[in-house]
């Protein structure tokens, strides 16, 4: 039988170690070695790299897992995955901004099993695994208590493509900002989760992300008492497509208000 905890242990200290070759490439990162998949959707070899080493050490954690992982490093699925975003918040690592992520999940078909989140420039580390609560540092968290939407301070992530739900999703956004406390926007899905967390934000929503965004901070979430939905209330979250995070007392608030808007 797996030991869970074990894994995630060994996975903390496998993201930590990644962390800091990110960190040391990005205190002089070059911005001509940076790539583009496509239109706004950046890459560097520092994502490459880091994803490299992040499957290698990921292996050996558990040999018999296959991946999910955004560089196409590895790409054999199997039974238990590994999906893998080795920088969450490439955009803001290319240029300076100290909001950038480690994210691993590991995963059995769509049931989230462990997550690890691992913010590089503030040194914290978030994990979870399933029904053993979540924690920061080693110390357990929690979902913030607010009961009302004009209470919160919600996180929410801009589209870099798909912009024919622009007007759609900034209509959304000003709903938001006029019935709560602010909008912020990090540019790391990961980091944003987390935040939700441990309270930092009362809710966040966003859009049109992938698996690898979202499976290391969906069960951190859930195991701090928090709920992902997507846009219509649903449990359709794996692949990140749509994707709202709370406190059970916010995320009917917040459907509503997406609801208004999105189809």
């Amino acid at each position: 039988m797996m030991n869970f905890e074990h894994i995630k242990e060994q996975t903390i200290a496998l993201a930590k170690e990644v962390g800091q070759f990110i960190k040391h490439e990005g205190e002089h990162f070059d911005t001509s070695k940076i790539e583009y998949k496509e239109f706004n959707n950046l890459v560097s070899y520092v994502d490459k790299q880091a994803e490299e080493q992040l499957v290698a050490g990921l292996r050996e954690i558990l040999p018999e897992a296959g991946f999910i992982v955004e560089e196409g490093t590895a790409t054999e699925t199997k039974e238990y995955n590994w999906v893998v975003d080795p920088l969450d918040g490439t955009t803001n690592f290319s240029h300076g901004l100290p909001v950038f992520s480690v994210s691993i999940g590991l995963v059995k078909g769509e049931e989230h099993l462990v997550g690890v989140v691992y913010e590089i420039n503030k040194d914290e580390c978030f994990s979870a695994t399933k029904g053993g609560g979540a924690f920061l540092n080693g110390k357990k968290i929690s979902v913030a208590g607010a009961q009302k939407l004009d209470e919160c301070l919600i996180a929410t992530g801009f589209p870099y493509y798909m912009f024919d739900k622009l007007d759609i999703y900034f209509d959304m956004m000003k709903d938001f900002i006029q019935h709560t406390q602010g909008l912020r926007r990090f540019g790391s899905a990961a980091v944003d989760l987390c935040y939700v967390a441990c309270g930092r934000f009362d809710g966040y929503f966003e859009f049109n992300l992938n698996p690898y965004d979202v499976a290391g901070g969906i069960l951190v979430v859930q195991e701090a008492g928090g709920v992902v939905k997507d846009f219509r209330g649903g449990n359709d979250i794996f692949d990140g497509a749509e994707t709202v995070a709370a406190n059970p007392a916010i995320m009917g608030q917040m459907i509503v208000t997406i609801g208004k808007y999105w189809e």
